[in-house]
């Protein structure tokens, strides 16, 4: 009875949790028996359901958005910014994002590629990105994208170490890609598909892992797909039941021992139409009883918004943004979850940096010198690989408060003027320049504004106002 006592409640079998059926297999084996289906369900959302749809346009602009910009931040010896060589890796790395130059099809955009990486894997857990090199490309490198599909998930053979279609080294680091040469699902004309292996340096496979041993992505809306699919499920129904309550149908008694004396069709069936407004006679004698179901019920709206909610957490996104909600929320819930949001997109963009930009920045840059398209000497790849990455920043949510936060922490020492650029997607050499310019063209034209201690004293001005008008109106 001690011991009983001392183990862990979630682990007894009890009348309520009998049928909690649980398993200890390996990451592998649970995707494996479960991968197909799961991403099979997860695009039959992206393509039919609202908020599915949604959540993929959540993840391209919170993540992408405008794009991700290089910043190079080549040194020289002394320390100083070698800036020759940024400004030639800057405009080569814009040259090469452009539509036809960085994808082997030639219909994507650098942009366009961030984008498509990101949104598949959100929709389908993973995908692949291969590095092309060859003479016919410009800078001599161009990106291959593929979905998920063209890896052999049946592939498995322990002798070589090959789990899922990818062949491992000792130690779990992948070897090779084995790819289906044409997708599997292809369905238009015989394709006689053929298996290839790609060395693992071509290819990067990119999705998140949630356990150690994870070698093959899942769908990021894997735990919210059977809500989203139910939830559409019931909005159908429910719109249906209020159609046909709008309606106003009813069925027609007749007397006991009379036949329907109404029109029938060439079957026999019974003939009836329903035109609103329009009221039938009944045949002498005949009784009409009334279909009016009660729809939509007054639970409707507060069972969809729980159900949202639940979907939104296991996106791990707002829900008043997901189901475009902003009934009902003042400054600070709204501000609160924007903010809470925000760093789950703050670290999405982070994991792209270090996963994708990065790896394919440092191949772009080796296959620029070694073609000699980018003009820098080969011999310092090292000096010149040091890309710093700009993601998109977001608007304050408070404009006016949070730039006092802002002026506050830099006047403190808490934080630097390059840092609040960054939170807001700029460059500060980027902003200084733009600045710089504005100055020497109101020069030009003779524009003055207010310098800095008035335009501080305005800001404290229309500050002490608003505490003010706060004050009354607690009051």
């Amino acid at each position: 009875m001690a011991a009983a006592k001392r183990s862990y409640a979630g682990a007894k079998v009890t009348n309520s949790l009998w049928s909690w059926a649980t398993s200890n297999l390996s990451a592998n084996q649970e995707i494996y028996s479960s991968l197909e289906r799961l991403r099979a369900r997860s695009r039959d959302l992206c393509r039919n359901n609202d908020y599915a749809k949604k959540f993929l346009r959540m993840v391209r602009t919170n993540v992408v958005g405008p794009g991700i910009k290089l910043q190079s931040r080549v040194k020289d010896a002394n320390g100083k910014p070698d800036r020759v060589a940024n400004e030639m890796i800057e405009s080569a790395w814009r040259q090469w994002g452009k539509v036809g130059v960085c994808e082997v099809s030639g219909r994507y955009s650098f942009t366009d590629v961030k984008n498509t990486v990101i949104s598949q894997m959100a929709q389908d857990g993973e995908v692949l990105v291969r590095f092309v090199r060859g003479n016919g490309y410009k800078y001599g490198i161009a990106l291959q994208l593929i979905e998920a599909d063209h890896l052999d998930l049946s592939y498995n053979d322990p002798l070589r170490n090959i789990v899922m279609g990818i062949e491992f080294d000792e130690w779990g680091r992948p070897k090779a890609y084995h790819l289906f040469e044409k997708h599997p699902g292809e369905r238009m004309g015989y394709v006689q598909n053929k298996r290839v292996r790609i060395p693992a340096d071509e290819i990067l496979h990119l999705f998140i892992p949630d356990r150690i041993s994870q070698n093959r992505g899942v769908p990021w809306m894997h735990t919210a797909i059977v809500r989203m699919n139910m939830l559409y499920g019931y909005e159908e129904a429910e719109l249906v039941a209020s159609r046909l309550a709008a309606a106003k149908a009813g069925f027609y008694v007749a007397p006991p021992g009379d036949e329907y004396v109404g029109p029938k069709d060439e079957d026999g069936s019974f003939v009836q139409e329903l035109e609103p407004g329009v009221f039938e006679v009944l045949p002498s004698g005949w009784d009409f009883k009334p279909y009016d179901p009660q729809h939509p019920t007054t639970a409707f709206k507060d069972f969809v918004k729980a159900t949202l909610r639940g979907i939104a957490s296991g996106l791990d996104v707002s829900y008043n943004y997901l189901a475009n909600d902003l009934e009902s929320v003042n400054y600070s819930s709204i501000r609160a979850g924007v903010l809470d949001e925000r760093e789950v997109w703050k670290g999405l963009q982070k994991w792209m940096i270090e996963h994708f930009l990065t790896p394919v920045f440092e191949k772009w840059l080796e296959m620029a010198l070694l073609t000699g398209e980018l003009k820098l000497p080969v011999a310092k790849f090292e000096k010149f690989n040091a890309p710093s990455w700009q993601p998109r920043g977001w608007a304050w949510v408070d404009p006016l408060k949070d730039v006092q936060a802002a002026i506050l922490a830099m006047q403190s020492g808490l934080k630097s003027a390059t840092e609040i650029a960054a939170e807001q997607g700029k460059d500060i050499e980027d902003v200084y320049e733009q600045l710089a310019r504005e100055k020497e063209l109101r020069k030009k034209y003779g524009i003055t504004t207010a310098d800095d201690a008035k335009l501080l004293e305005a800001m404290a001005k229309i500050k002490n106002e608003g505490e003010e008008d706060e004050a009354q109106a607690a009051v």
